[in-house]
């Protein structure tokens, strides 16, 4: 028997999938395991991979269309069988298959099991309206009434992208009838210093198997991809949400310069893993926030939640978007724990293989937007975090220095900006320069073991 291939449910929360690009064409030889399509959802990008061998022998959907898990999406053969059947062509789009993604909103293409949805639908009037949880949680904060809002995700379900949208246009209403200017939210451009909601913390390349778009022409017209069209949303949402201040420091990295350089090439034969100067920064950063709990804190409605773990964010650039891998419990990890995670998670958002819960949960965000030569950056709040520290670039600077005399000098130090972005509903700037402060002596006074 052929088998069938199904949207899989990339996390309890996600309902449908975009099918951004197929891997194979109809025809192809595939093996059990290798990339047969990549997908798109609200919390990662993902390969989707053959659960056979054989050859292609039927897609169903075409690229850009949005379909609900456990939908059949294409079928494999086995070389047998597909030689005893005619290959079957893959359809040509319908238009509400080809519908391009906006932002704020889902793509109107469905499965043919949603086409019948909305019969059911209208009948279901004294059924309880489905909300996703983020849904509910931005609701709640916003003092919106769900039923208001009307549901584009499956089955009429309210989410996120819904409540967004409605936020938008009570802002724009509001601000029409006040006759004051609409104040200027990031734009998608600006997000290559944070996260998605959700920075950037570590280089990456494509995969091989993932070639870059065509750089678009002058005056061309682009429809934003489902990832960015995500970013946009939350980027948005968290500046709209969050009151933000920052405050930047300037610390003297020449300790833990010296000990890397010293320390690189021995640290990398002993592990199989590089010594960057990522896990000192995410090191300190922990330490630091054990001391400093509100730092690691969220705003719930009227109250605070301190979170038990520490949960890391390191944000990663990719050639195609953003996307911020999470350290879970963070604070049982010692320095090569966290190294091992920090490259391991970098090296599968590049290769698209992270799980939908390794990329959601962060207490707190790293994002090395210094990587591409700034000072420092001012980056917006990874919601539902409640502060984000930007990393700023390493450099060599004259330094007044003072003995235990009193005599002043000037030396030759690395010196490097970190810049902490707060919420200041929760946290005050006392407790932002104390942290500040804290994270600076545990990075220039450097005495962890690095093994």
């Amino acid at each position: 028997m052929p088998t069938e291939v199904t949207m899989p449910q990339m996390g309890e929360s996600i309902f449908e999938g975009t099918i951004t690009r197929w891997l194979k064409k109809v025809g192809d030889p595939i093996e059990k395991d290798e990339p047969l399509f990549e997908i798109s959802t609200d919390k990662v990008d993902a390969e989707i991979p053959s659960p056979v061998s054989g050859i292609v022998r039927e897609t169903r959907f075409p690229e850009g269309a949005t379909i609900q898990v456990n939908t059949v999406v294409a079928v494999i053969a086995d070389a047998a069988q597909a030689a005893d059947a005619p290959v079957a062509a893959q359809p040509a789009a319908k238009p509400e298959q080809a519908a391009e993604l906006q932002p704020g909103a889902e793509s109107a293409a469905r499965a043919p099991v949603a086409e019948e949805a909305p019969a059911q639908a209208e009948d279901a009037g004294a059924r309880p309206a489905r909300y996703s949880p983020l849904a509910r949680r931005m609701a709640k904060d916003n003092n919106i009434d769900l039923d208001q809002i009307e549901g584009t995700g499956s089955e009429g379900r309210v989410t996120k992208e819904d409540v967004l949208r409605y936020l938008e246009q009570r802002e724009s209403a509001s601000a029409l009838s006040t006759a004051s200017p609409v104040p200027e939210t990031p734009t998608p451009a600006a997000e290559t210093k944070v996260p998605a909601a959700k920075g950037i913390s570590v280089p990456a390349a494509p995969p091989q198997a993932s070639a870059a778009p065509p750089a678009p022409l002058p005056g061309e017209l682009v429809p934003l991809t489902k990832m960015r069209a995500i970013i946009a949303q939350r980027m948005a949402a968290s500046a709209q949400t969050a009151p933000h201040v920052h405050t930047v420091f300037r610390v003297d990295m020449t300790r833990i310069v010296q000990l890397r350089e010293h320390e690189k090439v021995k640290f990398e034969q002993r592990n199989g893993v590089k010594l960057t100067y990522m896990p000192f920064v995410a090191v300190a950063a922990v330490l630091t926030l054990r001391k400093f709990p509100i730092v690691n804190a969220s705003l719930e409605g009227e109250s605070i939640r301190y979170h038990q773990n520490i949960n890391l964010g390191i944000a990663v650039a990719l050639e195609w978007g953003l996307i911020v891998p999470v350290i879970k419990q963070a604070e049982e990890r010692n320095f090569l724990g966290i190294a091992r995670s920090i490259a391991d998670l970098a090296e599968r958002a590049r290769g698209k293989r992270l799980k939908p819960d390794e990329i959601s949960g962060s207490t707190f965000t790293l994002t090395n937007s210094g990587i591409f030569g700034e000072e420092f950056g001012t980056p917006i709040i990874n919601q539902p975090d409640s502060a984000i520290l930007a990393i700023g670039g390493l450099r060599k600077d004259p330094v007044v220095l003072t003995d235990e005399h009193g005599n002043d000098s000037i030396a030759i130090r690395s010196i490097q900006h970190f810049c902490l972005g707060f919420d200041h509903r929760i946290i005050d700037g006392a407790d932002a320069g104390r942290f500040m402060n804290e994270f600076k002596k545990t990075l220039e006074n450097w005495n962890q073991e690095i093994d």
